[in-house]
């Protein structure tokens, strides 16, 4: 199934379909018809369609409910068929109201932290993303803890990445002569963009190249917090693998909050929750 065959509309019909039926088990028309503003005949039509585009059944019509619930062996094919699908819905209904007037919560509700918004020019991004489509060097205005003071310097940016805090941009620097990492919101002025570079992504050994994190529980909490902390993170075998791109593993490891500091993790081991497998 090739996700360029349908529309982009009818994808997100699609994606919210797999998500109710998956996590509140009944979905009606009702839902779609009051998410996106649509017709009973036009809801009834997406889920038709959704229903034609496998040979085995995902979803069931039970006169019971009243409504469609999974098949035993239900496969999401449009969603992740994650939880955090599931609660940013549920967020969304809180924060969106009248967009999202499908769940019904009566006394439930759902809060999720926000990072707060970090100030990122519009009109610099827009040459940032320019420049890395294109793979050109541009000329921009930084600053940094270590440089607090504005200084220009030429970069070619190739990748933006969120660590769940803050987006960085990863570029090529001229006078570092390295790829790095920079911090979007520490970009001052809107940059020049100058001629093409061959410093592209390519060049980037860091980003190309994959490394596998192996992440135990802290080996110094007792036997039966260590599997409390193996379920949490849904480990096998007491493990959770992460494969990820060398450039990254530093986001991954703060993030998780890994300590690989055998002081810290046998000394405090309620607040050192993860580690490295040696």
């Amino acid at each position: 199934m090739n996700l360029n065959d349908f529309k982009w509309d009818q994808i997100l019909r699609f994606r919210l379909i797999e998500i109710i039926v998956l996590w509140e088990g009944r979905l009606t028309t009702n839902h779609l018809c009051d998410a996106f503003k649509i017709g009973r005949q036009q809801a009834s039509r997406d889920i038709a369609k959704y229903k034609s585009l496998f040979e085995q059944e995902q979803i069931i019509l039970d006169q019971k409910l009243r409504g469609y619930k999974p098949a035993t062996d239900f496969i999401p094919h449009f969603t992740k068929g994650t939880p955090g699908e599931y609660l940013s819905f549920l967020h969304q209904q809180q924060t969106m109201d009248s967009c999202f007037e499908f769940f019904s919560w009566q006394s439930a509700e759902c809060e999720i932290l926000s990072v707060p918004d970090r100030a990122i020019s519009p009109q610099i991004i827009r040459k940032l993303l320019l420049a890395a489509r294109e793979c050109r060097r541009v000329d921009v205005d930084y600053i940094s803890l270590s440089s607090p003071s504005v200084r220009g310097r030429i970069i070619v940016p190739h990748s933006i990445v969120y660590d769940g805090v803050r987006w960085h941009l990863r570029a090529y620097c001229e006078e570092k002569k390295n790829y790095r990492d920079f911090v979007l919101s520490r970009f001052r002025n809107e940059p020049d963009l100058l001629e093409h570079s061959r410093n592209n992504r390519d060049l980037d050994d860091d980003w190309m190249s994959y490394e596998t994190l192996e992440v135990v529980p802290n080996p110094h909490l007792s036997i039966s917090q260590q599997e409390i902390i193996a379920n949490d993170y849904n480990m096998i075998d007491g493990c959770l693998r992460i494969k990820t791109r060398k450039a990254l593993v530093m986001y991954y490891k703060q993030r998780l909050s890994i300590c690989e500091d055998p002081e810290k993790l046998k000394g405090e081991p309620e607040l050192h929750h993860l580690t490295l497998s040696l």
